[in-house]
Formats: C-alpha cells, structure tokens, sequence
C-alpha cells in the first residue's frame, strides 16, 4: 500500500494527498497513540506507516525521490500530522529537515545520491549532532574535535539529547576543525554512518512527555571517516551548513505546535460541550467560552502567521534575511502560544486534564519542550531583535 503524492503532483493530487494524510491521522495516528506509552521509540507498524505516506520525503525533490513539496505545502501536511501526538512527525522530522536539508543545500553530487533518495524513501533514519554537554544555546561552544589524518578524519566528543539516535543509519555531525577556535568559524559538519567503529549511543533518556521519541548521548572515541564526508568538501562552512536545516526544521517546529494547539481545541471543546455542571454544559459558562476563545484566536494567529512566513520562504528561494527572523518569530510564538493553550486546556477539564491516560495530559507534557528545542524561546528573541537593529541601523 502507498498512499503517497506522485511526483510532479499537481493542485488536485496535492489535496488528494492531503486527504489521504488526514485519514491516516484520524483512522490511524490518534487511535495509536495509547501505544506510545512508555515506548522508547515509534511501532515498526506505524513507522511504516509514514514511509507508505512518503512523510520521510516531503522536503526532499522528486529528482532525489522525494515528493519535492514547497515549503507551503509542508505546512499544510503537517497541520494535519500534527493533530496527532507530536512523537509521530519526530520519527520523521530530522530526516526531512536536520538531516537532509544540509546534504541538499550543501553538499556534493555524490552525497545526495548516496544519501537522498534513501532518506526520502524512510529507509535510512537520520540523527543531527549539533548539542553537546557544554554546548546548547551558544553552538559556537562545539568541543567536539575532527583531526585530519592522511585521507580520513577522525572525531572525538560528545553529543546530547541527539533525537533517534538509537535509530539512526546515519549521523550528521558538527565538529571542530580548527582547533584553536571558540567560535562557529571553525565548525565543519560531517556524514557519520551508523556502526562506523567508535560511534555509540548511550541509553535512552528519561523526559517529562514525548513517549515514543527518544532521545539519547551519542559518543565520537576516534570515529575515522574519509574526508569525502565532510558536507561541501570544505572545512569551516559547518555551521552555515547546520543553520540551513535549523531554520528549516524551526519552521516545522513551529508548525507543529500550530497541529498541536488545534487537536487541544478539539479536545477542549469536546469536553465543555458534554461535561455538565451545575445542570449544563461547561460550554455554557461564559469563563470557560473566554479561554475557548482566547485558544482558538492564538491558534489561528500562528497558524496564519506560518503559512505566511512559508510562503515568503518559497518566494525567496532560500532562508535568508529577514526570511530567517520571520522563521525566529514563527517558532517563537506558536511554541509559547501552544503551551498557553495547552493550559487552558487542562484548566477547562478539571480535575480529568490533570489525569494519566487523558489526551489533554500528555500533549501538556509534550509540548513544553517546543519552548525549549531548535532554540530556546529567549534565543528567538535574540535573533528576531538584532535583526530588527540591523534593518534599522542600514537605513
């Protein structure tokens, strides 16, 4: 079964495609996600499932076997995926975005045809190694080290809260080259298949929500690979190369609190219509119609503001600019906006939202961390402020 876009798709066969994806999440995704508990990492049934839809290559073009989808229709898929517990779209989200995107963008011929057409197709599973231990926020802080020895390279440190590492086949790594450096000037990024001797993963790490994603430590002890694997085949243009997939997968993140808040809408709403108090309908109170409101209004501003920034981000042709301070603004608010929604949404039920079992629960636990991940909430703000002062200042 392939429920999948054509290649070459046009209007009809997108919306076609959109309908297929919808039912997938209605009849499929949401009636599955009671099995993510406890679970370190998605079902090979439901993994499965997103490779038959071609979720592992909306971002990548046909000529490399993807569904080569525009930015704007990415967002619209994945409003719809996302109504779903937000651990699925992370099986696939690295690949399409951390992972893929600086192979595109920056790498050689011989990368992309080696690496592409697998990960679009879901065979091949990519992990992005950016975070370290002492290295979050300020990723100019990289310690990880890549020393030139004859045709190879070889890595040494660190890497953390490194997204389904355990699942991965193959690393995209940034590391030192210069060593006398402390800034990202001196970051290159590197191709690392999984099983390349000295490569490890430590176990799986214990979070507050998102059952069913794992994250865990990834070690580099003399990691040799040719330096044909080396993104761009120049060194110093890693972090250049990591900026171009983490403006691109903020955008998703941004995206996906938007699915996020609205499966909370659907889930509030559903309750105040059928919980009764004081002999009627919770949404009857005209306290909890303000809070429906108030989610319904932020939903629809976030919503409305990605489909605009992604939009731009086609017309452009590249993230650069004030493409990229859109993207800040876009991840900004809906992960903020989402976790505002998602507390009304346990307010409104009761005692029930605060329960284990309850939907409304886990998205709770699950979408803090979007205020947290591809850049904190505060970092956003940094970028989106300087360049506002640069505009302003080259006037």
């Amino acid at each position: 079964m392939n429920d999948g876009m054509p290649a070459r798709a046009g209007a009809a066969e997108f919306a076609e495609y959109l309908e297929n994806v919808r039912r997938l999440v209605d009849e499929v995704l949401i009636p599955a996600e009671p099995r993510l508990e406890g679970q370190e990492t998605l079902p090979e049934d439901l993994t499965q499932r997103l490779r038959e839809m071609g979720l592992f290559g909306i971002s990548i073009p046909t000529r490399h076997g993807g569904l080569g989808l525009t930015m704007e229709q990415q967002v619209r898929v994945m409003l719809e995926v996302t109504r779903a517990s937000s651990v699925f779209r992370a099986r696939f989200s690295t690949t399409i975005g951390l992972g893929s995107q600086p192979i595109l963008y920056n790498g050689s011929e011989a990368q992309r045809a080696e690496w592409l057409p697998r990960m679009a197709s879901g065979e091949v599973t990519a992990a992005f190694c950016l975070t370290e231990p002492e290295a979050g926020s300020d990723a100019g802080g990289v310690r990880t080290t890549a020393r030139r020895e004859g045709a190879d390279y070889v890595l040494d440190g660190v890497k953390r809260y490194i997204t389904n590492a355990r699942q991965a086949d193959v690393f995209i790594v940034m590391a030192r080259t210069e060593l006398g450096t402390k800034d990202a000037s001196g970051i290159s990024a590197f191709i690392v298949p999984a099983g390349t001797p000295g490569l490890s993963c430590g176990p799986a790490d214990r979070k507050m929500g998102q059952d069913g994603s794992a994250t865990s430590e990834v070690f580099f002890d003399g990691v040799r690979v040719p330096a044909e694997n080396l993104i761009g085949g120049r060194e110093g243009g890693g972090f250049k190369t990591a900026m171009r997939g983490i403006n691109h997968a903020r955008l998703h993140v941004a995206v996906t609190c938007a699915g996020q808040a609205e499966r909370l809408i659907q889930e509030t709403l559903f309750h105040a219509r059928h919980r009764r108090q004081f002999g009627q309908a919770l949404a009857e109170f005209q306290m909890v119609q303000g809070r429906l409101a108030d989610m319904r209004s932020e939903a629809l501003a976030a919503r409305s503001m990605i489909l605009e920034t992604a939009r731009a981000f086609d017309a452009a042709g590249e993230a650069q600019g004030p493409i990229i301070a859109d993207i800040a603004c876009c991840k900004l608010f809906a992960s903020e906006m989402v976790g505002r929604v998602a507390d009304h949404a346990v307010q409104i039920h009761g005692g029930a939202g605060y329960m284990r079992g309850t939907a409304v629960e886990q998205l709770f636990r699950d979408v803090r961390l979007f205020r947290i991940f591809e850049g904190a909430s505060d970092i956003q703000r940094l970028l989106i402020a300087r360049d506002m002062i640069k505009e302003r200042s080259a006037r």
